[in-house]
């Protein structure tokens, strides 16, 4: 065969990609997974039996070495360990071949050509290229996941519910993955050739693109900025002039392409949850089963020494001054793959965590961790079990700071408050599932206390003296009195906040107690950024007394403070006179008000449907600059924005629009609601489509 003739290939998309479960991209391009069988057919040779030689080779540099390019015969059975070709079938002026990758192949864009043996004077000739990527289906991929209605949940599908919130009142989002979508596939190719990795040494970086384990760690630096130029910028401030606020996103989709349209410059901006659900995107886009785990109170432990401290100043405010801080959730991600690197008991959930918090070996990456590690303690395990086991598990110290002498004071330690609730979405329904156990033994247990220790003494932390450590003494000392906030009205935005602070006197002699109230907005992080309210009273309390004072903030007064993540600290320190000091907090998170979406009529593939979106101004001001933002996969392509007209004190507004659903199924409308007094009011609803 000439390499004149260039032969036509039929490369079978339909059939090819219903056996590899890819038949959710809409590629014009073949995409199989690696490890099993698919058929290619082409014409322009003659006795094909004899003489023909496949070159399935991948990258800028192509080598056998580097596993980047195999070269194989036709042979009358399939090998499981390298690429293979059998014959299927043949007529005149075609030939149909099934061609097996074997499954610890590179995963990315191949270029397939084929050579005919028996005349020396040709070159090989192209049939094309395709993409091969990771195989959860297989038991021999290292992604191989037995349960198939995990496959489907954690590669195939494009919606997820991500929670929030606080530790007192959870709540959760949709969100749109799309990581079958248009050019997304293309997105996440290219992000590994954009990775710090592929740029000091391409051939190298290629060579471990069959390892899960280093994809999923350069993928979880390059979906943050930092180091690479990577997808997204992250900001904490409150203040995301330049950009779009995190919480304003509903889908990947929308993000990743404005990095590739900007010419591959970062997105703004980022915050975890969105890190997260970007990561999401990129691994179950190449075959990586990964879901989104959101950690309740979780430690960022910036020093490694499995504590947090925090800091408060004498009237009771929350002091931006520590680098470890207690966030109120955390999301990271857990993808499924083994490791024969540690042994089969670390196999499995693998926490990966894309946020930029701490450098890893120098840049901003997190991960792989093994659940089961973190779970036994084993921290000196790769890679960054240390930071990970601390999210989760870390003490807690909460010190009073003089600024005026430099002195710190301790007020309490706690052991039992980090690591909570922590939460994924359920496989196949949209609820919440508990996966604390997974991470930890009963809070509080001695065997919960025992790898605590252990995992202490693995990071040499127990026979080193620490001088920042409080003294047993400070941590021994007893209250006089306890204290605590009660909820006495609805958490919602728009609504005054009413609280009860209820103090009780533990001793049998009166205490006299000086009381130091503060409010300030903060974001999710905990970070305060502006004060909203503060207040000081004297209380005596009789021998075992106990006394409610009752606390309200109005809504003038605090609208303009709150942060886009609705987030309010409110604290009491409290002077205890011949006592030691008693500190009171609690995080309140207030619900945004709802939004309702309605089909109006049945949804059919490629007929119109009309849908309502009805929301109520439920405060008594005008609503200006309302946009309405509407996605959803295989019922509308791309964004919908719509702006909606001011709303007026306590108006109703109706918005409809136009749906012409173009797959059957189950599919996820998600609606995104902003104005000036109200940031990212967002819901979602399920659509079924029918033919």
């Amino acid at each position: 065969m000439a390499a004149a003739t260039q032969p036509s290939t039929n490369w079978h998309l339909k059939e090819n990609a219903r056996d590899h479960h890819t038949s959710k991209f809409s590629s014009k391009e073949l995409i199989v997974r690696r490890g099993q069988a698919f058929i290619v057919t082409f014409n322009g040779t003659e006795q094909p039996e004899q003489n023909l030689t496949f070159i399935a080779e991948t990258g800028p540099k192509p080598s056998k070495l580097a596993k980047t390019q195999a070269t194989f015969g036709i042979s009358s059975t399939v090998s499981k360990e390298s690429w293979s070709a059998v014959l299927q079938s043949t007529s005149s002026n075609s030939v149909s071949i099934s061609i097996y990758s074997p499954p610890n192949a590179v995963i990315g864009r191949y270029k397939l050509s084929v050579q005919s043996t028996s005349s020396d004077s040709s070159s090989p000739a192209s049939l094309g290229t395709f993409v091969l990527l990771f195989n959860p289906w297989s038991s021999g991929d290292d992604v191989f996941m037995p349960n198939k209605a995990e496959c489907e949940e954690y590669v195939l599908e494009e919606f997820g519910i991500i929670f929030a919130g606080n530790k007192n009142h959870i709540n959760s989002f949709g969100w749109n993955f799309g990581q079958f979508q248009g050019d997304i596939l293309n997105i996440c190719l290219s992000m590994l050739d954009r990775s710090l990795n592929y740029r000091q040494d391409p051939a190298t970086d290629l060579s471990h693109r069959n390892d899960p384990k280093y994809l999923g760690r350069v993928l979880s630096a390059m979906v943050n900025a930092n180091d690479d130029q990577g997808v997204l910028l992250g900001n904490w401030s409150g203040n995301y002039a330049g950009g779009k606020s995190p919480s304003s996103w509903t889908g990947s989709g929308e993000i990743l392409q404005n990095w590739k349209k900007s010419g591959f410059k970062p997105v703004r901006y980022g915050q975890c949850w969105v890190f997260a659900a970007v990561l999401t995107t990129v691994l179950r886009c190449l075959g990586i089963p990964t879901r989104t785990i959101t950690n309740f109170s979780s430690a960022h432990d910036a020093d490694g020494n499995l504590r947090v401290d925090e800091f408060y100043d004498a009237y009771g405010n929350h002091l931006d001054r520590a680098a470890d801080s207690v966030w109120n959730f955390h999301v990271w991600n857990e993808s499924w793959f083994s490791r024969s690197d540690l042994g089969p008991s670390y196999s499995g959930w693998q926490v990966l965590d894309a946020t930029p918090q701490e450098e890893s070996g120098g840049i901003y990456q997190c991960g792989p961790a093994s659940r089961n590690a973190i779970k036994e303690g084993d921290v000196d395990l790769d890679y960054d079990c240390p930071f990970v086991f601390a999210e989760v598990n870390a003490d807690c110290m909460y010190w009073n700071y003089d600024s005026a002498t430099g002195k710190k004071t301790l007020i309490f330690s706690k052991s039992t408050i980090i690591g909570q609730f922590i939460s994924t979405k359920a496989v196949g329904r949209d609820d919440r599932v508990d996966v604390t156990n997974d991470y930890k033994y009963e809070e509080g247990s001695t065997k919960e206390r025992d790898i605590f220790k252990k995992a202490r003494k693995k990071l040499g932390l127990e026979d080193k003296f620490d001088p920042t450590a409080p003294t047993p003494q400070e941590i021994d000392q007893k209250p006089d009195i306890s204290g605590k906030f009660r909820v006495a009205g609805p958490l919602e935005v728009g609504k005054d906040l009413s609280l009860i602070l209820v103090l009780a006197n533990l001793q049998s002699d009166a205490k006299t107690v000086h009381v130091n109230m503060t409010a300030w907005s903060t974001v999710y992080t905990r970070r305060p950024v502006h004060e909203i309210w503060k207040d000081s009273i004297p209380v005596i309390l009789s021998p075992k007394e106990e006394k409610q004072f009752p606390i309200k903030i109005p809504y003038p007064e605090y609208h303009q403070q709150l942060t886009t993540d609705n987030t309010i600290q409110v604290t009491a320190l409290c002077h205890v006179e011949g006592g030691i000091q008693v500190l009171v907090q609690r995080d309140i998170t207030l619900d945004n008000p709802a939004i309702d979406i309605q089909v109006l009529g049945e949804a059919k593939v490629n007929k119109e449907v009309d849908v309502e979106v009805i929301f109520t101004n439920p405060i008594d001001m005008e609503l200006m600059d309302c946009v309405l933002q509407v996605e959803g996969n295989d019922l509308l392509r791309g964004i919908l924005e719509i702006d909606v007209p001011p709303l007026k004190a306590s108006e109703k507004s109706s918005t409809k629009f136009k749906l012409i659903p173009f797959e059957t199924g189950p599919k996820h409308l998600l609606v995104n609601f902003s104005c000036d007094k109200f940031a990212a009011i967002k819901t979602f609803k399920m659509v079924n489509v029918i033919d």
